[in-house]
């Protein structure tokens, strides 16, 4: 078994017989700066473990299991929201990608863990992909609630969310069909 760092690995410089662990466990001046580059309030854990395993002669596997504890503000209220991430990662690293059409629209390929082989795998990078790519998009504080803001002129009816439902339309067209009053609701 073999450890590595925060050091670049060359995947061709590796043993291709056995399996290679790491972990990666960034101290607090790391975890700052990985923070400022997210843009994140806080990040007070972050481990990065796993195994390079050889696929045939030249591809290797990186299997993972991304762990993190991250502090982003509420996009409500602002106030500090606590997320725990724990993701398992996998990538594929192929010495010989498969070429992609030159055309303007490309579908994406199934297996998105496919990456070409790299000269130098920096598994810090990889942790912090992993973690950008897994953070909570809006995050929300307990009980944060947007409420419904209702806006119309004096003497007109406002348009409500509910207005905008598929079917409300619908709903009021049957209801004056039946001779009840269009602002009755059922």
């Amino acid at each position: 078994m073999t450890v590595l760092s925060f050091d670049p690995v060359r995947l061709s410089a590796l043993k291709a017989a056995q399996d290679h662990k790491f972990e990666l466990v960034p101290d607090e001046t790391t975890r700052a700066e990985i923070a400022a580059r997210l843009e994140l309030s806080a990040l007070r854990k972050l481990s990065f473990r796993g195994s390079l395993t050889p696929e045939g002669k030249r591809d290797w596997r990186l299997t993972g299991q991304l762990g993190a504890t991250v502090v982003q503000p509420c996009v409500v209220t602002l106030a500090p929201v606590t997320t725990r991430i724990d993701v398992p990662l996998t990538r594929r690293y192929l010495a010989h990608m498969p070429e992609l059409p030159d055309e303007e629209e490309v579908e994406m390929p199934e297996d998105d863990s496919v990456e070409p082989m790299p000269d130098q795998l920096l598994l810090a990078e990889v942790m912090e992909e992993a973690l950008a790519l897994n953070l909570p998009l809006y995050p929300r504080a307990a009980g944060a609630d947007l409420g419904q803001a209702v806006f119309a002129e004096p003497g007109v009816a406002a348009l409500t969310d509910e207005d905008t439902k598929p079917f409300a339309g619908l709903a009021a067209l049957k209801n004056r069909l039946s001779g009840g009053d269009e602002n009755d609701s059922d």
